[in-house]
């Protein structure tokens, strides 16, 4: 067997009511890829954190090169060559910073340090650049970096601190496919140039078994299985771990027809910023519908044109027949809209306040009188929400910052639901998401529908568009390149407009055929 570069043995870690892992066993080979798998709350990013040095209130042992250390501060961690990048990589980067002042911050901010040779910085910057294959001035400042972008930042400063161990935490989340094989392609390079080991956390199987050497699997705070990936080894194999048995996916049926009228009618719509542009769609009462596109194809965009976020150019709004103004979220939500944004840390939570706080948030007027809040109203909505949701944790006053990803994105859910929004924008809503969770979500939106409302549902993953939207329009650079029945519909079309391709649309064996011809 071959020598272990970490060994972690029996580590158990407690919150307030709950116990986040208990008793777990965790094993790094020398220069292997390696997944940690588990539903959401399973204990996937409290383990990493213990490695990592930022949760070190942890009980058990922690051997590297089989000798016991401890990792009760960050900077221990580094010390011994263990970096971590987590999925919400805005809380790790300085954002008044550049790209090349990021990447060395560990050097920069020593302590005792009294003078910068700028020349150095930026020339080790570019080294880094070139080592990553980054396509960007490392001069910018982070803040105008995409999410792909910062996450390069973030590998090539573990990269300068000389990492061994590399924790990804949902690296793919905000990747594109092309972005996402680029990733790949970096890991084995890691591995295979510089004898790094990486540990791999992501909800996305197939990319697990694409990547990963072995796994390991929690379950509720403890040890599930752990094994070699093999040829043999299926995403259902892991789903049965992680759940304790089989599941089989709960989703609406697509190509159900609407159930009313327009709820949603958009005519020539243009942000000022030209993200979006000249956008035309409708959604009706009781409809899903999807919107498809790569990283950057205006998703995000047309949401937030849609609440008020980002100010629009030109363009018509109704909503139910009735123009719709729509200059500030504040106006969208009187007028019954709600937004599941993609990035929930930073736009859709109050990280440092209750559950209950935040499950209120969006209906405060209904909980409040004159500028009073009553606690005992807004504590009967958390429960309302949690039972309706299943939001797993001890008290609605548990802080939300300390909820797991799933129950975190559950949260966001709720506050718009304890609203009675008639309109819904799901800005991809299963980021991050485990597959339990991620089918609860979907029978919640599919509930949606079926009571009357309106659901607008964007998502970089065509698979999960056929299986909840009736009809899916697809973005490329700002504009509708098509409008598809998702019942007559595949993910290959979808691909095909996604990319820029133009109509008509031919499969892969229509084409295949022509060509022979």
């Amino acid at each position: 067997m071959d020598a272990l570069t970490l060994q972690a043995k029996d580590i158990s870690v407690e919150f307030p009511g709950v116990k986040a892992l208990d008793g777990v066993d965790f094993q790094l080979l020398p220069g292997e890829i390696h997944a940690l798998v588990g539903a959401n709350g399973a204990g996937k990013s409290t383990l990493m954190k213990v490695l990592a040095g930022t949760n070190p209130d942890y009980s058990g042992q922690v051997l590297l090169d089989g000798r016991p250390v401890e990792l009760r501060s960050p900077g221990a961690a580094q010390q011994m060559g263990i970096h971590i990048v987590c999925q919400e990589v805005d809380q790790a980067l300085a954002p008044a910073l550049s790209a090349a002042e990021n990447m060395l911050l560990d050097e920069l901010g020593r302590k005792g340090r009294l003078w910068i040779n700028w020349r150095k910085v930026y020339w080790r910057a570019e080294e880094l650049k070139g080592q990553l294959h980054m396509d960007f001035d490392v001069r910018t400042p982070v803040s105008r970096l995409t999410l792909a972008q910062k996450q390069m930042v973030l590998i090539a400063r573990a990269l300068h601190s000389n990492c061994r161990i590399l924790l990804l935490d949902e690296p793919t989340a905000p990747l594109s496919t092309v972005e996402t094989e680029m990733l790949f392609g970096l890991c084995r390079s890691l591995v295979r140039d510089r004898g790094m080991t990486i540990v791999f956390i992501s909800h996305r199987l197939p990319e697990v078994l694409e990547i990963c050497e072995r796994y390991t699997v929690l379950r509720n705070g403890r040890l599930a299985a752990s094994g070699p990936i093999t040829p043999q080894t299926t995403a259902d194999e892991l789903v049965a771990h992680m759940l304790g048995g089989e599941m089989s996916a709960v989703c609406r049926t697509p190509g159900a027809p609407p159930v009313g009228g327009e709820m949603l009618s958009v005519h020539g719509l243009s942000s000022r910023d030209n993200s979006v542009r000249n956008v035309s769609l409708t959604v009706h009462r009781g409809e899903i519908v999807g919107l498809a596109g790569l990283v950057g194809a205006g998703k995000s965009e047309l949401c937030k044109t849609l609440f008020g976020i980002l100010p629009r150019s030109a363009g018509e709004i109704l909503l139910e027949g009735s123009p719709a103004p729509l200059r500030s979220p504040a106006e969208a939500v009187a007028l019954g809209m709600g937004l599941v944004p993609e990035e929930r840390w930073k736009e859709g939570l109050f990280l440092k306040e209750s559950l209950s706080f935040n499950l209120g948030i969006a209906g405060l007027k209904r909980w409040s009188n004159l500028s009073f809040l009553s606690q005992k109203g807004l504590d009967q909505n958390a429960r309302t929400q949690m039972e309706a949701l299943e939001i797993k944790t001890p008290s609605p006053q548990q802080r939300v910052g300390l909820l797991s990803g799933g129950n975190q994105q559950k949260a966001v859910v709720g506050k718009w639901l304890a609203a009675d929004c008639r309109l819904y924008l799901f800005d991809e809503p299963t980021k991050g998401v485990d597959v339990g969770a991620k089918a609860e979500l979907f029978q919640v939106i599919a509930g949606l529908a079926q009571a009357g409302c309106g659901v607008l549902y964007a998502s970089a993953d065509a698979g999960e568009l056929l299986k909840v939207a009736n009809r899916i329009y697809v973005l490329y650079g700002g504009c509708v390149a098509a409008e598809l029945d998702a019942a007559h519909t595949s993910e290959e079309e979808i691909m095909y407009y996604a990319v820029g391709g133009k109509s008509p649309f031919l499969p892969t064996e229509q084409r295949e055929g022509e060509v022979r011809t």
